[in-house]
Order: C-alpha cells, then structure tokens, then sequence
C-alpha cells in the first residue's frame, strides 16, 4: 500500500491512540536516516522507527530493538539534549499531506516549559525528519537540502518550515459532491487517474481501490 495521504491520516490516528502523553526514554539513530525512539505511555512502552530513507521511508510501531553506533551522530545528540524525557502531547497531519507533526513538550535548561515539533515527512525520495522550534524555526533535519539541491525549499537550521504548495488539488474531505463531480467530469481520462490528480492525498492504488468497489 502507497503512502499516501489517506493511508498517514489512519497511521496518525494509530499513534495518537498509543503514544500520546507518552514520555521519550530513548532515542537512538541506527542508521543515517532512521531514528529509533522509546515512548512509555499509560497504554506500555513502545518503540517506533521512523526512516528517512529514500527509496522506502517508514513510520511504524516495532517490537524490534535495533543496534546503534556507538557514537551517536549530531542529529540524534541534538534531539537527546531537547527532548529526552519529554512528553508527547500532540500527534497531528496538516490537511490530507504525508506528513506527522509529533509536538512534544518538555524543559529546556533554565527549567522553563516549552514546546519542540518533530516533523516526518513521507514523501519518496523528499522525505525527511525536521526538529523544529514552537515558532516554527529549523533547528535542524536528518538530511539537509540546499538552495542548489532544491529550487522549492530550503531545510537548513535557522530557515522557516513551510509544505512547499507545488501543485493545485481539492481537499476530498471538504469539497461537496457537485465540487466533486465537476473535477472528475472536466478531465478527458480515466476516472481512476481523475481522482488522483484531483484530489490531495490519494494515490494512483487508493485511486483503483476507490472505482472497484
């Protein structure tokens, strides 16, 4: 099954339920694009992996502890130095995107409350893993993306976050059916491919799905 925006609002559902409120305990980084964190939550403990990785980028709860360098790298440093012990207070996808905003409350070093988002991002070969301020500042990501590597958008430290809006669809959870009629209609292809170049967050398989039933 793609990863597409209906598939990330249920897998956003399914952490919500398990990990909110939930504490960090660890958090360890076993590959260059993978984090692995520990969340003890009323519900247990559990462990869940999130991959970066280009080619298959994941977000998924395991019973599968995995080995970790012995030295940490600086982006897993960073996020053990924020949000170690911090509680999992929100666990969110803006609009039908494929991405998971986890907002996690914790103390910084003059013992003040405050608030860091992790976003994942599961986008093919953009994915990536941004650690953000509550103002929405980068303070850093698993992968950087440069001015030459992307015309879109920077992810660098210090940059503001934004969803690079690069193509035009209707949201299918807000458009009335005659809204949803016109855009299938006005486009001479297959009502399958109308769907998904339509409408945010099906793919072309939840698309196929959708006319066989």
């Amino acid at each position: 099954m793609a990863f597409d925006g209906i598939v990330v609002a249920n897998l956003a559902y399914e952490l919500k339920e398990k990990l909110i409120n939930g504490r960090i305990s660890k958090i360890a980084q076993p590959e260059t694009d993978e984090l692995l964190l520990t969340v003890k939550s009323a519900s247990g403990q559990y462990r869940l992996l999130i991959s970066a990785d280009a080619s298959l980028p994941l977000l998924y709860l395991t019973d599968t502890n995995k080995p970790s360098p012995m030295t940490a790298p600086n982006f897993c440093m960073l996020l053990r130095k924020h949000i170690s012990g911090g509680r999992i207070v929100d666990i969110y996808q803006p609009g039908l995107e494929r991405i998971i905003h986890f907002t996690i409350e914790h103390l910084d070093e003059l013992g003040d409350l405050c608030r860091k988002e992790l976003i994942v991002e599961i986008m093919g070969k953009h994915s990536n893993i941004i650690f953000c301020s509550e103002d929405g500042k980068i303070i850093d990501s698993i992968k950087h993306v440069s001015a030459q590597m992307s015309s879109v958008r920077e992810v660098l430290p210090g940059r503001d976050y934004f969803v690079p809006d690069t193509m035009s669809k209707a949201d299918p959870l807000t458009v009335s059916f005659e809204e949803f009629s016109s855009h299938l209609t006005m486009k001479p292809m297959p009502v399958s491919k109308s769907i998904y170049t339509s409408f945010t967050g099906i793919s072309p398989v939840t698309a196929e799905e959708i006319c066989s039933l």
